[in-house]
């Protein structure tokens, strides 16, 4: 599933809604020639228009669906530019067409129920959408919309088979801008196609302060699944990359890396299975770092035994440098 994007449509130049798509995470917006500089004085936001960072007519293209034509024409741009399309009347934009011909489409939304309606088409939906509302409760309404719109996971529940304790290795410990709630944390594994639930460590102890910022993720051999169904080696993480927070829930989001350290720690090797399928992890030996049980509470690697429950992650097919490829592969 990729991540849906959101544009705000300034046209004419309006500051306030620059501003608003600026502080509220927009993706980009639209503007009217000569304004893309204004716009990079405000902040760091990408712009759309003759003279923006995507130049309209080259990179974006603009078109409204008024006849079965027009579906074919929109399909064969949109194999090489971004294609925004509009119509007079939504009940009759098809869309559905469009989608289910594999075609990459944002649509322009006057509100939220348009929105809404774009992104869920087919159950699949648009690429993303452009806001052309002047409306700036709606402008916030519909980026959040657009930004929780986020793939769920279809976690299981795996038994913990053996618990063993290893020599000194390098774990890396990721500290995202982002603060995680009780029953979150990061999809982690040996493998790129089994991953635990490695709690954030949000959690009080008599020892140490909660840092519900931090995942303690485990060998820096690991794989971390990431947003867009991206994986990449504990080793690949830095300052700036986006990893994937999920919830006990299987509920995704995306968060920036701040730091990432990689320390000599003492090391665990942990292996659960549900049926045939199998998970391990190599992680710190510590108090702090906690797996997640079906309930949503943590369970600590320390006391973690044999026949305990946690929640997992699994794929199908290998990877190809990070990306998901269907091929035959058996990872130990």
């Amino acid at each position: 599933m990729s991540i849906k994007k959101v544009w705000i449509d300034c046209r004419p130049w309006s500051k306030k809604k620059v501003l608003t798509a600026l502080e509220n995470g927009a993706d980009a917006v639209i503007v009217p020639e000569g304004k893309s500089k204004d716009v990079k004085e405000l902040g760091r936001l990408r712009t759309v228009g003759t003279d923006g960072d995507l130049k309209l007519g080259k990179d974006v293209v603009e078109i409204e669906i008024r006849e079965q034509a027009d579906e074919d024409k929109i399909l064969t741009l949109g194999k090489e530019k971004t294609v925004i399309v509009s119509g007079r009347d939504w009940k009759i934009i098809p869309l559905e067409n469009i989608i289910s011909r594999s075609g990459k489409v944002f649509a322009a939304v006057k509100d939220l129920a348009s929105a809404r309606t774009a992104l869920g088409i087919l159950e699949k939906g648009v690429d993303g959408v452009v806001v052309k509302s002047s409306n700036l409760s709606q402008i916030k309404a519909i980026i959040k919309l657009v930004k929780s719109d986020r793939e769920k996971l279809p976690l299981v529940t795996v038994k913990i088979t053996e618990v063993r304790e290893l020599g000194m290795g390098d774990r890396v410990c990721i500290d995202t801008c982002t603060a995680m709630g009780l029953g979150e944390g990061m999809l982690v594994g040996n493998t790129s196609s089994a991953f635990f639930l490695i709690h954030a460590e949000s959690i009080e102890n008599p020892y140490v302060a909660a840092r519900p910022f931090r995942v303690n993720a485990g060998g820096i051999h690991a794989y971390t699944l990431l947003p867009e169904g991206r994986t990449c080696y504990l080793s690949e993480i830095k300052i700036g990359v986006d990893v994937l927070p999920v919830t006990y829930h299987g509920d995704t989001s995306s968060a920036i890396v701040g730091r990432a350290k990689v320390e000599k720690r003492p090391m665990l090797l942990v292996k659960a299975k549900v049926r045939k399928r199998e998970v391990s992890l190599i992680l710190q030996n510590a108090e702090t770092i906690r797996l997640v049980k079906p309930s949503g509470k943590p369970l600590s690697v320390v006391a973690l035994k044999k026949g305990d429950e946690v929640l997992a992650y699994f794929e199908t097919g290998g990877r190809h440098f990070g990306t998901r490829i269907k091929e035959s592969i058996v990872e130990k």
